[in-house]
């Protein structure tokens, strides 16, 4: 039985669990709700970024995304900082969904597993 890593743990959360060389992402977020619906993805991938690299991880080795986004009509624009972000030929299996936000400024969430 492998033993259950959690990093920056909170009251309700962690920030990321890793179990079986596996990583689990708590929803990132962006920091500026102001920002428009890329400005915000862009800032939620580099905090990805951050945590993955905290457990010697890299989105090159994501396994799974999933996007919620509050408004669809954002699709395109969320895409643009996705599109630059991802490893070309290394897209994670990914899902994207249309959700009310915790915060009615944010305009997208975004929820990552990755292989360690």
């Amino acid at each position: 039985m492998s033993d259950i890593k959690r990093l920056s743990v909170g009251k309700r959360l962690s920030e990321v669990v890793v179990h079986n060389g596996v990583a689990y992402l708590a929803g990132q977020v962006p920091e500026d709700a102001g920002l428009d619906a890329e400005g915000q993805t862009k800032q939620v991938l580099a905090a990805i970024d951050r945590l993955l690299a905290s457990v010697g991880s890299d989105k090159s080795r994501i396994l799974m995304t999933q996007i919620f986004l509050a408004n669809m009509s954002e699709f395109a624009e969320m895409n643009l900082a996705w599109d630059a972000w991802v490893p070309a030929g290394q897209p994670p299996a990914r899902a994207t969904v249309e959700a009310r936000l915790a915060n009615p400024g944010y305009k997208v969430e975004i929820v990552v597993t990755a292989a360690v």
